[in-house]
């Protein structure tokens, strides 16, 4: 199954026909994508127009830096400020996290989005792409934090995915741009890396995305398409019985595997439910490349959300302005 990104804030009629096809499980949106609020509803009514099978809609909608929708959201701020709350009051974290968390889902979900890819739970080293998207330093404080920001998403009725498994933060390089290895054995990687995970899974995420990062103490490949990673430690070992994703694989870490197709069988081979394909002019190829290939349709059906309010209910709702105004009024910028 692929999610496929789309090129502009309507869809065209090539990408109508991509909806089409049977291996297209959503889209993934991005701030190419985004005008406005009112466009962006359009948008995402137009993609369940286009077919009528069930399509996941997602984007990455973190807050800080990682944020694609601005204009009519809310200023998210990074979730490195509910870390440092943490170090002096953990419970007022918590909670902090879990308003964070429903604020963010339930402002995507008035847009007729089921998810955002979140949250990130990479363990913050200063690594380039992953800074202040992490919660913190502390392996044990992401993993409570993780904890209660997927109890967040889940309140609105919003699957978690948490990621980028089994840790981006500790590498220094860029995956977009750059290969990553991290030289750590597995049991080093199990008592830090992974603590999150295990207490996100423990908290009911309900899927996983990978790290194009090499851990060649554990495989010679990206985590992306490792059988060892997503069928030994993250499905046996761990019990995630979730959905996987792979990163895109657009992304220059990605490359090693090969073309399009040599990426995209990489992946789905290894294990992956979906690979995403962030960029349009990869769609076509990836496509020809899934060709024959049987689908597992199913997969996707639970992060499908159902119900949402639209922004005229969201709006209504006393909850959400008051968590905005929380969010707001504190010089921190943590809700």
């Amino acid at each position: 199954m692929l999610l496929i990104g789309v090129a502009g804030t309507e869809l065209t009629a090539r990408e109508r026909d991509w909806l089409q096809h049977d291996a297209v499980a959503g889209v993934v949106l991005f701030k190419r994508n985004f005008a406005s609020r009112g466009q962006l509803v359009e948008l995402t009514s137009a993609i369940r127009a286009a077919t009528a099978r069930p399509l996941l809609l997602a984007v990455d909608q973190e807050g800080g830096r990682v944020q694609r929708f601005r204009e009519g959201f809310t200023e998210l701020p990074p979730l490195d400020g509910l870390g440092r709350l943490y170090a002096t009051d953990p419970e007022a974290a918590l909670a902090s996290a879990e308003r964070h968390a429903w604020l963010m889902a339930s402002e995507v979900r008035a847009s007729g989005l089921d998810l955002s890819f979140a949250p990130v739970v990479d363990v913050g080293h200063g690594n380039l792409a992953i800074g202040n998207r992490a919660f913190a330093e502390d392996p044990q404080a992401v993993a409570a934090l993780t904890a209660a920001y997927v109890r967040g998403m889940h309140s609105v009725g919003m699957a978690a995915t948490l990621k980028h498994f089994p840790g981006h933060g500790t590498v220094r390089e860029d995956t977009h741009v750059d290969v990553a290895i991290d030289p750590r054995p597995l049991h080093e990687l199990e008592a830090h890396d992974l603590l999150p995970f295990r207490a996100g899974i423990a908290a009911g995420a309900d899927a996983v995305m990978m790290a194009h990062v090499v851990y060649p103490q554990v495989a010679p490949e990206p985590a992306g398409y490792s059988p060892r990673w997503i069928n030994q430690v993250l499905r046996r070992d761990m019990g995630f019985r979730g959905v996987v994703f792979s990163d895109d694989i657009g992304m220059a870490a990605s490359f090693a595997a090969g073309g399009v197709k040599a990426r995209v069988d990489a992946h789905l081979d290894a294990g992956c439910d979906v690979v995403l394909v962030c960029h349009p002019e990869l769609v076509e190829q990836s496509l020809q490349a899934v060709a024959g290939r049987s689908l597992n349709t199913a997969a996707l059906l639970g992060l499908i959300a159902h119900g949402a309010l639209g922004w005229g209910g969201l709006l209504a709702d006393a909850r959400h302005g008051d968590t905005r105004n929380l969010l707001l009024e504190n010089p921190g910028r943590t809700v």
